[in-house]
């Protein structure tokens, strides 16, 4: 019996084809890919296919710390005046620290070494009076020393020229020829940390890698230093340079393996 497909479902039918022949190359693909992952070598094992483990890395912090003598002496001192007058008190006051700087100036101390650092005038009151009595004049300047041989005539000098008038607040020791010392310093700071990471990774039983990058940062460590009392009869100011510590600190980051 013949029979006969009407034009309005040749299209379906046409689709319905082409999904079903999808389908079975579908089918037959996967089983295809599903016996190549079960397929067995020569050998009669299993190959499994697995992406590589990234490199391991060890980082570590290495230190490495020297000891210099300071070469350098950063004096603050100055005047403090009081007059009936403003006037009066700032002359007194300007008088009194140009005795100071020619004495610096006279101990070897160069000019570009000598600097003004502060000046003040404030009236003076008496009691809970509202009427100045007279007025208070303070100059102030920074001497830097680099001679500390003669660091201490030099302050004996400048403190008898300033007279009664003068004052110091304080000095500090500064260690400024480092170049030779941050050597040291940063060879002892790679042997720490090689030293390290040399202990870790024979801890975790691998070989130890070369170096992936290197930082390092530097710092000053100064021992405290204090000025010694002076007194007008003494020779010189004593002046005691102590020692001060230079600290670089590096971190290392090495592959293993």
């Amino acid at each position: 019996m013949a029979i006969t497909i009407k034009p309005g479902y040749r299209a379906p039918a046409a689709g319905i084809a082409a999904a079903a022949l999808l389908i079975g190359s579908f089918l037959l693909g996967t089983a295809q890919s599903g016996s190549t992952a079960g397929r067995t070598t020569s050998g009669g094992r299993s190959a499994t296919l697995t992406a590589a483990a990234a490199p391991g890395r060890i980082t570590v912090t290495g230190t490495g710390t020297v000891t210099g003598t300071p070469n350098q002496l950063i004096l603050s001192m100055g005047v403090q005046v009081n007059a009936g007058s403003v006037s009066s008190a700032l002359q007194q006051a300007n008088q009194a620290v140009n005795r100071v700087i020619a004495s610096l100036r006279a101990g070897g101390v160069s000019a570009a070494d000598i600097q003004t650092s502060g000046l003040s005038i404030q009236p003076n009151y008496r009691g809970s009076g509202q009427v100045p009595i007279g007025y208070g004049v303070s100059e102030q300047l920074t001497a830097t020393l680099t001679n500390l041989s003669k660091a201490g005539s030099q302050i004996q000098a400048a403190v008898t020229a300033g007279g009664n008038a003068t004052t110091v607040d304080g000095v500090s020791l500064n260690l400024t020829d480092t170049g030779a010392l941050l050597a040291k310093a940063r060879a002892a700071a790679v042997q720490d940390a090689q030293t390290k990471a040399t202990q870790f990774a024979k801890a975790l039983g691998v070989p130890l890698g070369v170096v992936v990058s290197i930082s390092d940062q530097s710092s000053f460590s100064p021992y405290p230093y204090y000025m010694p009392t002076a007194s007008a009869a003494a020779g010189k100011v004593p002046v005691s340079p102590g020692s001060q510590q230079l600290s670089v600190q590096i971190t290392v980051v090495y592959s293993l393996g």
